[in-house]
C-alpha cells in the first residue's frame, strides 16, 4: 500500500498540521479522528487495513487529518463561545488549505467522502453539511450531532452554527437543501455499550432529515455493536462496499 506523511503550516491555526495519505487513485476520502485521536489513529486502530481492498484496488485514497479539538470542543477551561471560535478557525483550515492540497494531489475536482468515528463523526456530518458543494458523501460512524454536548448546555449563535441539529431544524436555504437531497449521506450507531448519547443523537437527526424530506440512509446496528473500534472496523467496510455499488467510488 502506498503511504505519505505530510504536514504544512496552516495560517488559519497558527501550527503545524500533519497528515497522512493511503493510496494512489480513486475517489478521495477524508477522515477525522475521534475524541483527542490524531492523523495516525484511523490506521494505529486497523481501519486503514480494514478497508485496504478498496485502497490497493484504487477505488479510494485516504486523506487522515489531525484535529484542534483539545483546543475547540474538548478544551475544559476556554468559554464555549470561544470554542466555537477554535473550530471556525479549523473549519477554515481544512476548507480553505487542506482541500485544494488534496484536489491538487489526487487531480481530483468533484465532491469528497467524509467520515469519522464518534468525534470523527461529528466532524464529518457537519462538514458534510456547511460545505455540500465540497464533500458530496459522508459515512458517520457513532456521533454526536448536538454540539450542547460539548458547551454543556450553552447556546449562542456561533456554537448554533456547528449543531447539525440546530441549523438543520430551521434551514430552508434552497442552494443547501438540493445539495443534500442530490448527495449521499450514512449514519450509524450501534445499540451496545456507550452509545446512548449517540443513538439519542443519531435518531434526532434521522428525524429532522425526514422531516425536510433530505434523503440519508440511517443504520442501526445491534444491542452487541458497542461505541468501539471492534463495530467500526466491520461498519466502514461495508458501507464502502454499499457506495461501490452504487458507483459513488
Amino acid at each position: 500500500m502506498q503511504i505519505e506523511y505530510r504536514s504544512f503550516y496552516s495560517s488559519n491555526l497558527n501550527r503545524e498540521m500533519p497528515f497522512k495519505i493511503y493510496g494512489y487513485a480513486g475517489k478521495p476520502m477524508l477522515v477525522f479522528p475521534s475524541s483527542g485521536g490524531s492523523f495516525h489513529e484511523y490506521e494505529d486502530f486497523g481501519m486503514i487495513d480494514a478497508i485496504w481492498p478498496f485502497i490497493e484496488n484504487g477505488e479510494l485514497t485516504v486523506y487522515a487529518a489531525s484535529s484542534v479539538d483539545a483546543d475547540s470542543w474538548l478544551n475544559f477551561g476556554l468559554h464555549s463561545h470561544d470554542k466555537a471560535l477554535v473550530h471556525n478557525s479549523y473549519d477554515r483550515y481544512i476548507v480553505d488549505e487542506l482541500l485544494p492540497l488534496i484536489k491538487y494531489h489526487s487531480n481530483w475536482q468533484g465532491g469528497l467522502i467524509t467520515t469519522g468515528c464518534s468525534m470523527g463523526a461529528y466532524h464529518a456530518v457537519n462538514f458534510y453539511f456547511k460545505h455540500p458543494d465540497a464533500f458530496d458523501t459522508a459515512v458517520a460512524l457513532s456521533g454526536i450531532y448536538d454540539a450542547r454536548f460539548f458547551t454543556g448546555g450553552y447556546m449562542d449563535t456561533e456554537v448554533y452554527l456547528n449543531s447539525p441539529v440546530d441549523y438543520l431544524r430551521e434551514l430552508e436555504d434552497d442552494w443547501y437543501l438540493n445539495h443534500y437531497r442530490k448527495n449521499k449521506l450514512i449514519v450509524c450507531a450501534g445499540q451496545g455499550r456507550w452509545e446512548k448519547d449517540t443513538l439519542r443523537d443519531t435518531r434526532l437527526l434521522d428525524t429532522i432529515l425526514a422531516e425536510k424530506g433530505i434523503p440519508a440512509w440511517f443504520d442501526y446496528w445491534g444491542y452487541d455493536v458497542d461505541h468501539d473500534w471492534t463495530g467500526w472496523r466491520e461498519q466502514m467496510p461495508y458501507f464502502l462496499g454499499k457506495l461501490k455499488e452504487e458507483g459513488i467510488i
